[in-house]
Parts: structure tokens; sequence; C-alpha cells
């Protein structure tokens, strides 16, 4: 059998927001609680598994999503006034990338509300 990822977890202070917010994002539905968890469930039956923590560094998260996705996701962020980035510095204020490396991966970065730093990108063409 291959070596997947089954599920990661995600330290939140609100682990039923913080999904929330991601779900909607991203389109899917918040899972309904296994134990202490709150899961969100991807495509490819991965799972994020929102934990409560009130201390925590953040992390980085990306979803490769399809050209149309990732329309429909920024077009969510943007309505929702929240501040999306070209850069995972957090510089490029309002913008997307465009990697030339992978014949046209688009790209943006946007922070959750416990200062994950969340990535959302297209497949790109042939070489990616």
């Amino acid at each position: 059998m291959p070596v997947e990822l089954n599920h990661t977890i995600v330290p939140a202070r609100d682990p039923q927001a913080s999904a929330q917010f991601l779900a909607d994002i991203l389109g899917l539905s918040v899972d309904p609680p296994v134990a202490h968890f709150t899961p969100v469930t991807l495509a490819n039956q991965v799972s994020l598994d929102y934990d409560q923590l009130d201390d925590f560094e953040p992390h980085h998260y990306a979803f490769i999503v399809s050209e149309q996705e990732f329309d429909a996701a920024l077009a969510r962020i943007q309505h929702g006034g929240i501040t999306h980035y070209g850069d995972p510095a957090c510089q490029e204020i309002g913008q997307i990338y465009r990697s030339k490396h992978t014949m046209g991966r688009r790209g943006a970065y946007f922070r959750d509300p416990d200062g994950h730093l969340m990535e959302i990108l297209t497949p790109g063409g042939a070489g990616s």
C-alpha cells in the first residue's frame, strides 16, 4: 500500500469557528465532531482535524484547487473582506501569484482566524 496522509491536527483557539472559516472559503462542509476534533475533509479524504489549543505557532497549509474553484474561493475571500497576498511573506497585499516555473499556476495566501497561513493554488500546466 502506498503511503498517504490521512489527517493532520490544526491547533485553534476556537476549532468550530476556524474550521467553518476554512470550509466556507473552500466551499466545503465541516464534518461532525470526532471526539474533541472538528474535522474538515478534503476531496482526497485527508482531514484537517481542528483541536482547541490556546498557545501555538502558526502553520502553513496549501490546497490545490481547480481554476474554477480558485476563482470562487478568491471571490469569497474578497467578498468577506479577508486580506490576501501574492507571496508567503504577506507583502504583496491584494495580489495573486502566477508561477512561470509551472506554466501558469495561480495562487494566493491568506490568514485564518488563528494566524495560520493558508494558500490556494491551481495545478498549473505541464511540468508542475
